[in-house]
């Protein structure tokens, strides 16, 4: 008997199968580590609290790109890197699972109004790929560097999972229909 899966465990296998078949059947990029960063990344920010947990030194959620990276320039070269890990992540996941949310996050009366997320993520992806001072961060930054490089096809990859993910209720509606 199989063992029983828990919440997280079915959305990684449902992450995983979606990430694998967009990138390596749909996109021709059979890159495993990549795929399982971005199926980490989208684990991650199924909370809230993962998607804006950086904080300035005064403890306040900064929601802004601009003060993300702001913050980032006063922080030691672990937590620059961290942060600026998390800033392409953030407008990664932005740009490629909820696109529709950009005109909201970048509105005129927004600090990241002129603030083009594919390049901060990009830019972003790449100075955090160039601090490698410990075992995690060197293990990561080809992975991060990857990322800056394919930052426009990794957002088009999670368009496609997101499509595919809202699919699956009308299939499991179909399917439960013709029994």
């Amino acid at each position: 008997m199989a063992p029983l899966l828990n919440g997280e465990d079915v959305l990684r296998r449902l992450f995983t199968g979606a990430a694998e078949q967009t990138f390596e059947a749909e996109l021709g990029i059979a890159d495993p580590p990549l795929v399982e960063y971005l199926v980490g990344m989208l684990l991650r920010f199924l909370r809230q609290e993962a998607i804006y947990r950086v904080r300035d030194t005064s403890g306040h959620r900064l929601t802004q790109v601009v003060d993300m990276v702001q913050e980032a320039e006063h922080r030691t070269a672990r937590s620059r890197r961290e942060i600026y890990r998390h800033v392409g992540d953030f407008t990664l996941f932005y740009s490629g699972v909820f696109p529709e949310h950009l005109p909201k996050l970048q509105a005129p009366d927004c600090k990241d109004f002129l603030v083009n997320y594919c390049q901060q993520g990009k830019r972003s992806y790449l100075i955090a790929a160039s601090y490698a001072e410990d075992d995690e961060s060197r293990v990561q930054a080809p992975i991060l560097r990857h990322l800056s490089e394919e930052f426009e096809l990794c957002s088009e990859g999670l368009k496609r999972i997101r499509r595919e993910i809202d699919l699956l209720p009308k299939l499991g509606l179909q399917s439960a229909e013709r029994n």
